[in-house]
């Protein structure tokens, strides 16, 4: 029982030439020389005022007078700071989308402290501000990410660990195929060991097969997402980048709280080390250990981990899928998988697919 990870499809899809990287090394060159060109700093937010600027649209000046231009995205923070709807605004002229933000911010909204970070252009050292988030915002910055990834994985390209081939035959990596991607607004890592793939007896009807490893990764320097960390085993990844036959889905999620740093530092990391230096064996040892843990009371087991409501629908699942009932841990985990397809709120059925992950781990 498996199913298809579309995640690193949509990025795929929708990322521009610009935030394509063909490397962990070129995409770490990059998060470098962002962060050397970023500055934070706290300001109350009536102390910001919205500029029109016949050729740049909006700006904002801080306390020194200064104006900056704005991603797309801080704009749409700003804006709700004013509490005023973005995308009304980018309808209006420049003076009249000044004048709501300025009205918003100095009468409107209640005064707020915020934390603006500001970048720095390579060529004119003209100021952009990427992000106007809470005073607290616990900012994970992308190259401590990529650093991490590139400790324990190299280059992205020529390990074990790499960017996926097509159909599971390794390719060269070029910025059409590549699943290393980088934006003013968030990060996007996908890698997988195709060559040390995991052989697993009475994987489906009785019959043979192997997975490969993979991970995604993710984070925002400016408040666009959490930083995540989800891991799975796969068949093969297709030309678009959707992973085809996906199996044990587990994710870790940390928020961007004052405490985010550490938690990356004492959690994220050695996950990332753990998962780079597991052996396959392990992983088969751990899969055949599920498949042979039989269940003396099945709706219990499903009952007393995924609640009491679920139990019917994942026995219905997995009946209509594999053709017979659950018998084992190794079971109730895919049937917990198919039934977290099903589910249409994101929070609900990651937990759910971490939850089936935890079966594989403790069998």
């Amino acid at each position: 029982m498996s199913t298809q990870l579309m995640k690193a499809s949509h990025q795929w899809a929708s990322r521009p030439a610009d935030e394509r990287f063909t490397s962990l090394i070129a995409m770490l060159a990059h998060a470098k020389e962002s962060r050397s060109q970023s500055k934070e700093a706290v300001v109350s937010s009536r102390r910001l005022n919205a500029i029109p600027d016949g050729n740049k649209g909006i700006l904002i000046a801080g306390p020194n007078g200064h104006p900056a231009t704005t991603t797309n995205f801080a704009f749409g923070q700003v804006a709700q700071l004013a509490e005023a709807p973005a995308r009304y605004l980018r309808t209006l002229p420049a003076p009249i989308a000044a004048d709501c933000v300025n009205y918003g911010l100095q009468f409107k909204a209640t005064i707020a402290d915020v934390g603006v970070l500001l970048q720095k252009d390579g060529h004119d050292g003209s100021p952009t501000i990427r992000s106007a988030t809470g005073p607290r915002y616990g900012r994970i910055w992308n190259e401590s990410v990529i650093e991490a990834m590139v400790d324990r994985f190299g280059d992205g390209v020529s390990g074990d660990w790499r960017v996926p081939g097509e159909f599971g035959k390794r390719v060269e990596v070029t910025k059409d195929n590549t699943t290393l991607y980088a934006g003013d607004r968030d990060m996007f890592v996908f890698l997988a060991d195709e060559d040390h793939r995991i052989e697993i007896p009475n994987r489906r009807n009785g019959e043979p097969g192997s997975l490969a490893r993979g991970f995604f990764c993710w984070n925002s320097e400016v408040g666009a997402a959490t930083f995540g960390l989800g891991t799975f085993l796969f068949d093969y990844v297709c030309c678009n980048r959707i992973v085809w036959g996906a199996e044990q889905y587990g994710e870790i999620k940390i928020r961007h709280t004052a405490s985010a740093p550490d938690r990356f530092l004492d959690e994220m990391r050695p996950a990332l080390e753990n998962y780079a230096k597991s052996s396959s064996a392990s992983i088969t040892d751990a899969v055949k250990s599920a498949q042979a843990a039989r269940l003396d009371n099945v709706d219990e087991f499903l009952a007393k981990r995924f609640g009491a409501r679920t139990v019917d629908s994942m026995k219905g699942i997995h009946a209509l899928e594999e053709g017979r009932p659950i018998e084992t841990v190794w079971d109730a985990a895919t049937a917990a998988t198919a039934y977290a397809r099903g589910i249409v709120w994101q929070d609900t059925r990651v937990d759910v697919e971490r939850k089936a992950g935890e079966l594989l781990k403790a069998a």
